[in-house]
């Protein structure tokens, strides 16, 4: 047997790249949150899969919500990281950010980022689900990725 600890330790053993989901609320303005549960799900057609706690606050606008983006984090952008994961701050405040196709923020200087149509979301456990439809994605081929691993960020790469 093992403890909800035991398995949030053994899970972060998994290195994981780190992304900031953005969106667009008509209510609540620019939505943005840190998450590293991201994966590819499929190419044809192109899908996207990340997952969001039910208590997280932006929870009910980004189950609402049509489209969205997922900013992959480079290397040097840790302090965004850790802005998007704080609450109760104005996370866009003095970021340079620009709108996507389909309304979502796009920060500036990420890695890659992928703007998704929010194709289906599934319940399981404590969190939702989330498949995108990749509708437009783009990269910095000179980016190095921000790296969570064993509870801190790791931004250097072993060549």
């Amino acid at each position: 047997m093992f403890s909800p600890q035991d398995f949030r330790s053994a899970l972060g053993h998994f290195a994981t790249g780190v992304t900031v989901v953005t969106c667009r609320d008509a209510e609540f303005g620019l939505v943005g949150l840190t998450a590293s549960s991201f994966n590819s799900v499929s190419l044809a057609p192109p899908l996207v899969l990340w997952s969001l706690a039910h208590t997280a606050s932006s929870s009910p606008m980004l189950k609402r919500g049509t489209h969205y983006a997922i900013n992959v984090l480079a290397a040097d952008q840790q302090c965004l990281a850790e802005r998007f994961a704080r609450k109760n701050v104005d996370r866009f405040a003095g970021i340079p950010w620009r709108t996507g196709i389909c309304g979502a923020p796009i920060l500036d200087g990420v890695a890659a980022v992928f703007e998704c149509f929010n194709r289906s979301r599934y319940e399981e456990g404590d969190h939702t689900i989330f498949v995108g439809e990749v509708e437009r994605c783009e990269r910095r081929d000179d980016a190095e990725p921000l790296v969570f691993h064993a509870g801190r960020f790791c931004t250097a790469l072993a060549r």
